[in-house]
């Protein structure tokens, strides 16, 4: 995942929408969510720092990624600079490694040589931080009159999005960690995709995309506007890894006519032949997870496959990978009322019954999985178990306004990041919505990312 917060606290934009007036019992219920938000997310990554020793903690497992001691005390010092200095209006606890955990200051493959504070002093500079937040969501002002920021608690929203993003990071560092097995977790539900269509057609029309009323999301999801959506049918359940690999047997990687030039001397330059982590060996397709070695699940959608790799399968299947705005559609859309849901089930909060999340499962779900979570048109699992790439540019909303600062979304716009959406099993569902959008450049692999496909309606099937 690209580093989404990083400098320090900029002065807020002009607001994207009128301040929320909120009642004493809704200020509380805030608070409580706030907290729950915050203690979940400290929890998990307390959780990804304890599991190994100190070397691995401070080691660089890959150039992609920072130890995992820099992401520990970045989530510390984040918090400080958005929540102790400026909501709080507190003195800086430490000012001196402001720069040391600036993502824009310093890449990823640079951070191991910078003066990182030892894993006993980050985890407890966190902790400090902590204590002292929480002093500040007893007194901070929810109900008006706290500025934008603390309208409806964005703030601590935002910083609780942010260390569970940085925890999803954490645990894309422990794939690419060698060594035994350190994370355990339950297996996920069983699929059954009996009796489900290949693809649901999703008609014609206008639709509701992005939002103007949720919260905590972020500026890259506001404000919510129209989209006329032409006809098209998407597939019911994400791709999977039989059906990928009888595009890997049947040639997929050694036929140039499927892939976007640059995805063509990509696989090239790096001899890639399958997704990340598989390999062949006795006949039998393995993939290493998490540590451990295992025959590659037929059932379970694909996984660390590039943007490259969805739309070279997408050709060769004669698909294409859907659009952002046919995505959530798909996603949101209730044809019933002809609104746009908070998620593909409704407008309540995500359970165990709904989607894989929260990092419960340590994998992918089996397709036709969670049946309760099925969007009104009857298009499964798009919330949760992999990240799906779509063929969309990261590109701001009609409207869009930086907030509270440029670095988050506003600096990645463009073509080079393709947008991802859906969220995977790595996510919490404090950072996942229907209106969620993530971005990478299209060559990432190690991140959680699988896809499904779509294809244009025919004249008269979807008018």
């Amino acid at each position: 995942m690209t580093d989404r917060t990083a400098g320090s606290p900029q002065a807020p934009r002009a607001p994207q929408a009128t301040v929320i007036e909120i009642s004493a019992d809704s200020a509380e219920a805030l608070r409580r969510r706030a907290v729950e938000s915050l203690t979940t997310a400290r929890a998990r990554t307390a959780l990804l720092t304890s599991c190994v020793d100190d070397h691995d903690l401070t080691a660089q497992h890959s150039p992609l990624m920072s130890p995992l001691v820099w992401d520990l005390a970045h989530i510390g010092n984040q918090e400080e600079q958005w929540l102790l200095r400026n909501v709080g209006g507190g003195d800086a606890l430490r000012p001196e490694i402001d720069s040391v955990y600036d993502a824009f200051e310093h890449p990823r493959s640079e951070r191991p040589t910078l003066p990182l504070l030892a894993p006993a002093e980050a985890r407890a500079y966190a902790s400090d931080v902590r204590g002292r937040v929480l002093d500040i969501i007893e007194r901070a002002p929810l109900t008006g009159g706290g500025g934008r920021l603390l309208d409806a608690g964005f703030a601590f929203g935002m910083i609780a999005q942010h260390e569970q993003q940085h925890d999803e990071t954490m645990l894309i560092t422990h794939q690419l960690r060698k060594g035994p097995a350190a994370l355990t977790a339950p297996e996920p539900p069983a699929g059954d995709v009996t009796g489900l269509p290949a693809e649901v057609l999703v008609p014609a029309g206008r639709f509701t995309m992005g939002t103007t009323a949720e919260p905590w999301a972020l500026d890259n999801e506001r404000p919510a506007h129209q989209r006329l959506v032409p006809a098209f049918f998407i597939d019911t359940v994400p791709v999977t890894n039989g059906d990928y690999l009888r595009f890997v047997e049947d040639g997929g990687y050694t036929d140039e006519r499927w892939w976007a030039p640059e995805g063509w001397a990509q696989i090239r330059e790096h001899g890639i032949g399958a997704p990340q982590f598989w390999r062949r060996e006795a006949g039998q397709w393995l993939r290493r997870r998490f540590g451990t070695v295992e025959p590659v699940p037929m059932d379970e959608p694909v996984l660390h496959v590039s943007w490259y790799e969805a739309d070279a399968y997408a050709r060769w299947a004669g698909r294409r990978l859907p659009s952002e705005e046919e995505w959530e559609k798909a996603a949101r859309w209730d044809p019933a009322t002809g609104r746009s849901l908070r998620f593909p089930w409704g407008d309540e909060e995500p359970t165990q019954e709904h989607a894989n999340l929260g990092q419960r499962h340590l994998r992918p779900a089996p397709v036709g999985s969670y049946p309760r979570g099925a969007s009104p048109l009857g298009v499964r699992q798009l919330i949760g178990d992999v990240w799906e790439w779509t063929s969309s540019d990261f590109l701001p909303y009609p409207g869009f306004v930086a907030f509270p600062y440029r670095e988050y979304s506003e600096v990645f716009f463009g073509s080079a990041h393709k947008v991802l959406r859906g969220g995977s099993f790595a996510v919490d569902s404090v950072a996942c919505r229907g209106t969620f959008r993530n971005w990478d450049l299209p060559v990432r692999r190690q991140i959680f990312a699988g896809f499904r496909t779509a294809r244009d309606a025919a004249p008269g099937e979807g008018a």
